[in-house]
């Protein structure tokens, strides 16, 4: 019988081996996103390039830090493993015998001592700075909550400005399906970043209206927790233009992952700009709370609201998902008692699984419950105007 040479053996299968690693670099290389400027790059292994003073002292403190723990370590253990080495017994070394030496005890006293302090002044010379929160130019208040970030200008330019930054939704449905298209900025997108001016010195007031959140932009060198019931605050000031990105970095809940951060810096007159706009945006959408709208009105409106605010939870199909209740053919959304409905957006309800919706006009909260009653298999022809929510709000 004829046998094959060993060498002609492991051919094939080595083929094959080659074959496989080669398709998956290959599959690995098609699915590689690029680094996100201002945001996570590809391998990182470092902290995010600083664009603010703070964050540049806080990785110098980093590295710092580490070489002094470096050459501790090196130190200690080199005289270990020297004396290990130099006074073997196979070498004929003979144990000394003494006991407490003065000289060692003040010693290794003093020199920790001195460590310490040599660390502790420089950084706390950066956590002082962290700190100091005073002669901001701008004041802009940022609440958590289940899962997505309210901002509000409280002072200087854009004062009275207010939105709600939520996950794009685009990013939403990427992540449900499983199979996420390879994207720079998965899971960073937003529909309304937080926008601020350049070389201005920004005051971030933190809260949460639910669970304990922390707002976190690492190029800043900010994170800070924002707690219900308490008032935080911190401060940046952003020393070149750009989008910078960050995350909730306090395990808030099953949606965590979706409660991103976009700051985007803008030059002064671009800044002006912007405000300009917003505020031309707030007086359109301040809509007379007297005024009454027909059912299609109201319904076309509540759609667009559903679909920014509501649609991540309830789903577009109304029917939920897990814990979350659905509004297709939900009791109190059928009932003709429609206070029910309006008293659940205003204040929440389920110990904070449904948060309070507030912060949305009185319009927009007629337009969504409306859209709600008259939408899927709920057609009750029930209708909300804002009035009743301006009623029930107080």
């Amino acid at each position: 019988m004829k046998t094959e040479k060993a060498p002609t053996r492991w051919i094939a299968p080595i083929a094959r081996a080659c074959a496989a690693v080669a398709t998956t670099l290959y599959a690995a290389g098609a699915l590689a996103v690029n680094s996100l400027p201002g945001g996570p790059a590809v391998n990182q292994l470092d902290m995010h390039p600083p664009v603010t003073r703070i964050a540049a002292e806080q990785q110098w403190l980093h590295y710092f830090m580490l070489w002094i723990c470096l050459a501790i370590f090196i130190g200690v253990f080199g005289v270990m493993f020297y004396s290990i080495w130099k006074h073997r017994r196979s070498k004929g070394a003979k144990a000394a015998h003494f006991h407490e030496s003065t000289t060692v005890e003040i010693a290794w006293t003093i020199v920790p001592f001195v460590i310490v302090i040599f660390m502790a002044l420089p950084a706390t010379k950066v956590v002082v700075a962290m700190k100091d929160t005073t002669g901001a130019d701008l004041t802009i208040k940022a609440t958590g909550m289940q899962w997505k970030w309210g901002y509000d200008y409280i002072k200087g330019e854009g004062e009275g400005i207010a939105f709600v930054s939520t996950l794009d939704n685009t990013q939403r449905l990427m992540s449900d399906s499983g199979k996420p298209e390879p994207t720079d900025n998965y899971l960073l997108k937003v529909d309304n970043p937080l926008v601020v001016p350049v070389d201005r010195k920004v005051r971030i007031i933190t809260t949460a209206n639910d669970v304990i959140h922390a707002w976190m932009v690492p190029a800043f060198g900010v994170k800070q927790d924002a707690i219900p019931g308490f008032v935080r605050d911190t401060w940046f000031r952003a020393e070149k233009t750009g989008d910078y990105y960050g995350q909730c970095a306090e395990l808030c809940g099953k949606e965590h992952a979706y409660m991103p951060i976009h700051v985007k810096v803008l030059s002064q007159a671009d800044y002006a700009v912007w405000v300009e706009g917003e505020k031309k945006k707030l007086a359109a959408k301040a809509d007379d709370p007297g005024k009454v709208w027909a059912l299609p009105e109201l319904v076309a409106r509540g759609e667009q609201i559903y679909a920014a605010n509501c649609q991540a939870c309830h789903q577009a199909n109304g029917k939920g998902m897990g814990p979350i209740k659905a509004l297709d053919g939900s009791a109190v959304v059928l009932d003709a008692d429609k206070s029910k409905e309006i008293a659940i957006l205003l204040n929440g309800a389920a110990n904070g699984a449904m948060p309070s919706w507030k912060q949305l006009s009185d319009t927009d909260i007629a337009a969504v419950i409306t859209y709600t009653k008259n939408h899927w298999s709920n057609a009750t022809g029930q209708l909300v105007q804002p009035a009743d929510i301006v009623a029930q709000r107080k």
